[in-house]
């Protein structure tokens, strides 16, 4: 292992002081976003410092928490894992009560982005915007298609700074109508008026594959999505849950040309560009199941990451930090060399007979002490 492996959580600590550092560059000049991000960026150094705290007495919270909390959508998209997470989207979804408690015991515990996914997350987005105002130095990412973002719901997120809504884009008007249907492409840009109108910082994600990697970075592309009002830009690896889609999986070089591009971009736009998973070789293996982030399933199920849906704690049932001793969790990051990135854009998916041979193990372990 080397030294950064090794270190992977100052290193990846790190990682998002400098993004957030980068956010507060872009927004320098615009006074109404000014202060609520250096507030973010100030709870990013304080929550790093308590998460090292919690981690010499044995928890370890990770700096980033994903919970899709809802499986209903909208859209139908091919391919969205969603779809394919073996029968979850039937279980009841969290409360609010349960929803706001995250929240809660997430800033308590360190934790410094909350990012928000689903389903379509903003069929709940009066709840989004009360865990948002209650915990103002919580970063708040919002993954949406972006269709229910109308004049009213704009207004709310705009007076919430510490929401980032991120929109999701398959690339130009072509690739998007095709996966998410006829005219959406132009919905998203009334989208994206309505929040660069309200002076939202705001961005978009891509569900980056084989196919339109090239197109998606191109400076055509990012130049459209600017002038849109983005200032991030999500570049999210596809991942196969749906089978027989392995071929939109992006390949080797491509993955390293894609994070090359981004640097390049970061350097040469006034915008911040991401790309999940990233480079997992840097931090020593996958950042999953708490090593940088786990994942809350709309039922409140913990779980390493939104394409492992595998669990054995339930937020409505334990604390937060009850569920991240998990046990399942803990033997995920004992071995993170075999959660090396490999082929698929999540490393836990790439692995996942190994993951299920391991669940197996653990609930045999549970049963026979009980």
């Amino acid at each position: 292992m080397t030294d950064i492996a090794e270190n992977y959580r100052k290193t990846f600590d790190a990682t998002i002081a400098e993004v957030l550092t980068s956010a507060v560059r872009i927004i320098a000049a615009d006074p109404v976003l000014l202060v609520p991000a250096a507030r973010v960026l100030h709870h990013q150094k304080r929550a790093a410092a308590l998460r090292s705290r919690y981690e010499r007495d044995g928890l370890l919270v990770p700096p980033v928490i994903i919970a899709s909390i809802t499986s209903r959508c909208n859209l139908a998209c091919a391919g969205c894992y969603m779809q394919h997470r073996g029968g979850t989207a039937h279980r009841a979804e969290m409360s609010p009560a349960v929803l706001a408690s995250l929240a809660d015991q997430a800033e308590e515990l360190g934790v410094s982005v909350l990012v928000i996914a689903g389903g379509e997350p903003l069929v709940r987005l009066p709840e989004i915007l009360l865990l948002a105002t209650a915990h103002p130095a919580l970063l708040v990412p919002v993954f949406t298609n972006g269709l229910l973002i109308d004049d009213p719901s704009a207004e709310k997120i705009a007076a919430c700074k510490n929401i980032v809504p991120l929109i999701s884009f398959e690339g130009f008007r072509e690739e998007t109508d095709a996966r998410r249907g006829s005219g959406v492409f132009e919905r998203l840009l009334g989208a994206c008026r309505r929040l660069k109108d309200r002076q939202v910082f705001f961005g978009i994600s891509v569900t980056t594959t084989r196919e339109n990697m090239a197109r998606v970075t191109d400076a055509a592309f990012i130049h459209q999505m600017l002038d849109a009002g983005a200032r991030t830009f999500a570049y999210v690896e596809y991942v196969p849950m749906e089978p027989g889609t392995e071929g939109l999986v992006l390949m080797d070089w491509q993955k390293k040309d894609l994070q090359r591009i981004l640097a390049e971009h970061n350097r040469k736009f006034s915008a911040l560009f991401l790309c999940f998973p990233g480079n997992e070789g840097y931090y020593g293996g996958c950042l999953a199941a708490g090593r940088g982030f786990v994942h809350v399933s709309p039922s409140g199920d913990l779980e390493p990451c939104p394409a492992a849906p595998y669990s054995d704690a339930n937020l409505g049932g334990v604390p937060l930090a009850v569920a991240l001793r998990s046990r399942l969790l803990a033997r995920l990051r004992e071995e993170p060399e075999i959660l090396t990135e490999s082929e698929g854009g999540c490393a836990l998916h790439a692995n996942r007979a190994w993951v299920e041979a391991l669940v197996s193990r653990e609930y045999h372990h549970e049963k026979n002490v009980r």
